[in-house]
């Protein structure tokens, strides 16, 4: 029969041994030591003031106490070192690492995750809570296939509710991507000045809208009117309009007020006129009061001119008349439209 026990190598007490408290004790402080195994760390030689007790995992040690135990587990017992040779399975709190470990029969492993598994919470580098119960902190996140397509499918319970992608800047949110409270697709965006904005949606259908683009089909009150050589005419009324499209202040003909343009881009601008005199006559589509950039030449009746012109956030509009022709204006009579593109 060996004298220790097989895993642990605890003496046994022997037949007509003497001071048998030795051995057992030896036994006790073996034990005391493993049973909840807590390394303080690896080390290749000796703390200089360890505690009772104290635990390391020698690795190429320096020459001196520990010379020669590579390998092994270094136990301050009575005030000197005992040294214990793990076996494969042994587990291990590392202190200095915060973590458990496993003994492969050659070094200390920290343990996979298991192939199948549950968490209800779960942090990357980041920490998880009630709400975000997933959470990760890296500069880059990979979705990669498993041999041929991948999906990523995000679910809500019914149409009111949301399905959605977030954008932040700085953990305040800027733009919005997916099924917000209804089943349209939208993107929406969010400005200091403007808040929450829904910028494209795509209906259950697949039509396309762009709720905040640019437009307006602008006219005078319904009248006729014959304006001098060189004045100018613009708008009472904003039949269509969108993307923060306004009028401005009263002209100083006193015939209406000038499209005040939202934002700088190409817009494509149609100009319709309904003269009632007979005769040619022209009016120009005139920007901040200085610069014609669509031009309309006609006779009797009515007929329209169209243009791709570049307009700045803030431009006015305004219609500027030649000769002295009366006009009928309004809504499909003398108008003026325009779209962003």
């Amino acid at each position: 029969m060996p004298d220790t026990t097989p895993n642990l190598a605890l003496p046994f007490i022997l037949p007509a041994q003497a001071q048998k408290h030795v051995t057992h004790n030896e036994a006790l402080q073996r034990l005391d030591a493993l049973v909840q195994l807590v390394v303080a760390g690896n080390a290749t030689s000796p703390p200089a003031d360890p505690a009772e007790g104290e635990i390391h995992w020698i690795t190429a040690p320096d020459a001196g106490l520990w010379t020669g135990h590579a390998g092994q587990l270094a136990l301050l017992q009575d005030g000197a070192w005992v040294f214990m040779t793990p076996r494969a399975g042994w587990t291990a709190v590392f202190l200095d690492e915060q973590r458990l470990k496993i003994f492969d029969g050659t070094d200390w492993l920290v343990p996979p995750l298991a192939e199948e598994a549950r968490f209800e919470r779960l942090g990357i580098a980041a920490d998880a809570d009630g709400h975000n119960r997933l959470s990760l902190s890296s500069p880059a996140a990979l979705f990669n296939h498993a041999g041929d397509s991948h999906r990523l499918a995000i679910n809500k319970a019914g149409t009111p509710d949301t399905a959605s992608l977030v954008f932040q800047s700085n953990w305040q949110g800027r733009a919005e991507m997916g099924l917000a409270g209804e089943d349209r697709f939208s993107l929406k965006v969010n400005g200091d000045t403007t808040g929450w904005r829904q910028a494209v949606s795509v209906t259950p259908e697949g039509y396309v809208r762009h709720d905040q683009r640019p437009l307006a089909r602008a006219a005078l009150t319904t009248t006729t009117l014959t304006p001098t050589a060189g004045s100018f005419t613009g708008f009472d009324d904003l039949h269509l309009f969108g993307g923060d499209m306004t009028l401005g202040a009263p002209l100083a003909s006193g015939q209406g007020r000038p499209l005040v343009v939202a934002v700088s881009g190409y817009y494509l601008l149609s100009l319709s006129v309904s003269a009632v005199s007979a005769g040619n006559h022209t009016v120009h589509v005139s920007r901040n009061g200085a610069a014609d950039i669509a031009t309309h030449v006609g006779g009797a009746g009515t007929s329209s001119t169209v243009a791709l012109v570049w307009l700045d956030a803030g431009d006015t509009l305004a219609l500027r008349h030649l000769g002295t022709i009366q006009y009928q204006f309004g809504y499909g009579k003398t108008e003026l439209s325009l779209a962003f593109l």
